[in-house]
């Protein structure tokens, strides 16, 4: 479960890279009720999503020919130096390499041996996401990849996760979280791309969810916003009823209305 108490490892942050920000924030807004508020020259234009007064990602617009569409996490490090220096020996590859953000922290971009970019992001002033696994925000990270075992030992080596399986009818769930926790601090799950028909095995990427109240209200308005339900609704147990989106410029996520936590 994600919280904004965070610790190395975990989900601190999310942006969006897309062509258009002003038409992909009015497509957020009318889904998951975000308000965008762009940023100045000095951040060349580098925005906020906010909910409630307190930001759940971050976003700006990225021309086409300079990459895809696409969501990107980051997760906590202490020292983003030294996590940098510890990609390249565990297969991974340095694509922006270790830079300030003026005082609000440090930052650098990687990809895995599978070629899937994530970030780190170091805080100072600004300390992560002001809000997760309400309605409208962050809920779940998911990896799919073509090698769960590869993938754990690359992000446990770089980012020092721990590797749980969470047993299921029929197989058993990866989850990763800080070394030390619980099952209840997991906050992200890695999945075989080739067993799920929607994905294509030769593109592993990151998925972000996002909680909502209604999953199948939230699936209908993303595509009438012209979006795409890439996974209709999907009611699993213990898990919630959660959907497969994609954005009108293409950029991957899901929602999910999560299943109340179980009590004592």
């Amino acid at each position: 479960m994600l919280t904004t108490d965070y610790k190395d490892g975990s989900p601190n942050w999310v942006d969006l890279a897309t062509p258009d920000i002003e038409a992909a924030a009015g497509f957020y807004e009318g889904l998951l009720g975000w308000d965008f508020r762009a940023g100045g020259e000095e951040v060349g234009g580098y925005g906020m999503f906010h909910l409630g007064g307190r930001t759940v990602a971050g976003g700006m617009t990225v021309p086409a020919d300079r990459g895809p569409c696409a969501w990107q996490v980051y997760f906590q490090t202490s020292d983003t130096d030294a996590t940098a220096a510890a990609v390249p020996g565990a297969g991974g590859t340095v694509t922006v390499e270790p830079m300030d953000v003026m005082d609000f922290g440090r930052m650098a971009v990687f990809a895995d041996p599978e070629g899937v970019g994530f970030g780190v992001w170091q805080p100072r002033k600004n300390a992560g996401l002001g809000a997760v696994t309400e309605v409208g925000s962050l809920c779940w990270t998911e990896l799919y990849t073509g090698d769960v075992a590869a993938a754990a030992r690359f992000y446990g080596a770089v980012l020092g996760w721990e590797i749980r399986e969470m047993p299921y009818e029929g197989g058993a769930y990866t989850m990763a979280g800080p070394a030390g926790g619980t099952d209840e601090e997991s906050f992200a799950g890695l999945v075989p791309i080739s067993v799920d028909p929607v994905e294509d095995a030769e593109q592993p990427y990151w998925s972000l969810y996002f909680e909502v109240a209604d999953c199948d209200a939230a699936a209908a308005k993303a595509e009438e916003a012209g979006g795409k339900v890439r996974l209709t609704p999907v009611f699993m147990e213990g898990v919630g009823r959660f959907a497969k989106l994609a954005d009108p410029f293409g950029a991957r996520f899901a929602v999910i209305a999560s299943a109340p936590a179980s009590g004592p």
